[in-house]
């Protein structure tokens, strides 16, 4: 792929992008580089934590978790992928990114973040089989299902990236440096620099997204569907509560990636707003990431105790 971007650069008229999101002041740049490598290093340590308790604590040892920590892993490489680029360009004057480099950097932000997604679906599949059949659950969830439903999710996603990212860049950009009205190279943002009609690409586009947020959106509903009619069957008050506290918290994290996602990917090219995809690129870039392990860490009392567990060395007596 890289040398397929690379023979792409002769033939284009631009050797790299330039980055303008951010201030040319000194002064807020560095504030700007603070406060994004803070939030970059809370990121890392709340998902990290949440894939080392997922992988010492044998009471976590279940498929369930299994998804947190491969949706953790996720998160970790998915802003990865974007912030040390975005850090250098918070305090280079310059703000440069190469062509193929540009193209690297949006392969794999696409491939990660439709991941994302596609685990996001797994995990409410893991939970319909969980509270609706719960006596085939060890039968159906087996490690070796689990497995190929990540690697599945992973190998999808990176065919999708690879054809959208291959089709978007044998697009002419006119000038040596076009400007991109962002922090990464995104799929929008660099399709507006095209010289070229791209509506063959906007389909293209429009069509991944689909395949990456709706359908798998679509299939989440259906399973809670299924999922509150068992809930509401449950004849104890604490059955319903626990139940219903570990699907709040999947849920939480799927509206607010999907909806984010959806607004930037799936809006017509005519009501979108560079502005406005930047700030949500900021919210699936670095506010879902960090809310992930809190959410699941607040309202997931096995989470809770596998933490306390692993930092004091005992943990909560769980009620009887």
């Amino acid at each position: 792929m890289y040398l397929a971007l690379a023979n792409q650069t002769n033939r284009s008229t631009a050797s790299e992008f330039i980055f303008r999101a951010f201030s040319i002041v000194p002064e807020i740049q560095h504030l700007l580089f603070t406060f994004f490598l803070l939030l970059y290093l809370s990121i890392i340590f709340g998902n990290v934590s949440i894939i080392w308790v997922a992988c010492t604590d044998h009471s976590l040892h279940t498929p369930m978790y299994f998804f947190l920590g491969n949706l953790s892993g996720l998160e970790i490489c998915y802003t990865t992928v974007v912030v040390p680029q975005m850090l250098a360009s918070a305090l280079d004057a310059h703000r440069t990114i190469p062509f193929a480099n540009c193209g690297i950097q949006m392969f794999f932000f696409v491939a990660l973040g439709s991941t994302d997604c596609f685990l996001l679906a797994v995990m409410a599949y893991d939970r319909y089989v969980a509270i609706c059949h719960p006596l085939r659950y060890p039968l159906i969830m087996t490690w070796k299902v689990c497995t190929w439903l990540v690697i599945g999710s992973l190998i999808l996603a990176l065919v999708l990236s690879l054809e959208l990212t291959v089709l978007i860049f044998t697009l002419p950009f006119c000038g040596h440096q076009p400007q991109i009205n962002h922090f990464l190279c995104d799929v929008p943002p660099v399709l507006r620099l095209a010289c070229a009609d791209t509506h063959l690409h906007q389909t293209v586009l429009f069509s991944v997204g689909v395949m990456v947020l709706t359908i798998p959106f679509l299939l989440i509903c259906i399973s809670y569907v299924y999922i509150v009619a068992a809930i509401l069957r449950i004849s104890s008050t604490s059955g319903r509560q626990q139940a219903f506290s570990t699907c709040s918290s999947h849920l939480t994290v799927v509206f607010i990636q999907y909806g984010c996602c959806s607004l930037v990917y799936l809006r017509p090219k005519s009501d979108s707003s560079e502005d406005e995809d930047r700030q949500l690129a900021l919210i699936y870039t670095f506010v879902t990431p960090l809310l992930n392990p809190l959410i699941y860490s607040l309202r997931n009392k096995d989470v809770k105790q596998a933490l306390k567990k692993a930092i004091w060395g005992t943990a909560e007596p769980k009620a009887c």
